[in-house]
């Protein structure tokens, strides 16, 4: 009997990345402004918290300084990755406008008045609409982004 003819030993594939699997660059590509932003807001609130524990006046206006650089920052990344099609951050984008309106809402009825209990389950029912409707907007966004961006690879 005669062994079976070897097949010759294939190559490792070399895998080039195609332009649909890079991250979208910022409009001041060359500078990493938001990681940096990021990164300074960490710093800040962690110098926040520090002065903080020996008196919560002493590190709130650095506390807070740190945790809106770095929500800026994050913010910056996950709308341009999301809205290039990169990665979807739709959870992300849906619940910041709903925690943003609840908050106002609950701050502005405390400035005149104790906030009541069945302002909050009306607020709650608000949310999970809000968020519904913010979520699948954002999530059909994102798909037709997707696809742009595989089509514009493949060429």
């Amino acid at each position: 009997m005669q062994a079976p003819a070897r097949r010759p030993r294939r190559e490792a594939a070399v895998t080039k990345r195609s332009a649909a699997d890079e991250r979208p660059h910022a409009p001041w590509h060359p500078l990493p402004l938001s990681e940096l932003l990021i990164l300074v807001g960490a710093v800040a609130t962690v110098i926040g918290l520090r002065r903080s524990s020996s008196g919560f006046s002493a590190g709130a206006p650095t506390l807070v300084a740190g945790l809106v650089a770095v929500m800026i920052g994050t913010i910056e990344v996950t709308l341009r990755e999301h809205r290039s099609g990169y990665r979807s951050h739709a959870l992300l984008l849906a619940v910041m406008p709903v925690i943003v309106f609840h908050s106002a809402v609950v701050l502005i009825v405390a400035a005149f008045t104790t906030v009541p209990r069945a302002l909050n389950i009306a607020l709650v029912v608000l949310d999970i609409a809000l968020f519904a409707l913010l979520f699948k907007l954002l999530r059909a966004r994102f798909a037709d982004a997707r696809r742009e961006r595989r089509f514009a690879g493949g060429r």
